[in-house]
């Protein structure tokens, strides 16, 4: 998903001189365009890893058999409504 310039707001954070220096070299290798957008992706990135933990730590609360029994579960009495082919 892009985001216009519109809905981007300016801040201010500090780091470290080994964080900046690596940041340039990735915008000096042309990977990026400037500073802003490695950082904004490596945020990304991070949010994506933590929205990808949050739902494996939710499929390992479910419980397998009942989910494999919602799966192969007896759908007979609804097909008797529809019309064959």
């Amino acid at each position: 998903m892009n985001s216009s310039s519109a809905d981007k707001f300016r801040i201010a954070i500090t780091l470290g001189r080994r964080t900046i220096h690596r940041i340039d070299q990735l915008v000096a290798a042309n990977l990026y365009a400037n500073r802003s957008r490695v950082i904004e992706q490596a945020i990304k990135e991070k949010f994506e890893r933590i929205d990808r933990s949050q739902l494996a730590r939710v499929c390992a609360r479910l419980d397998p058999a009942f989910e494999r029994s919602l799966a192969e579960g007896d759908f007979s009495e609804d097909l008797s409504g529809w019309p064959e082919r």
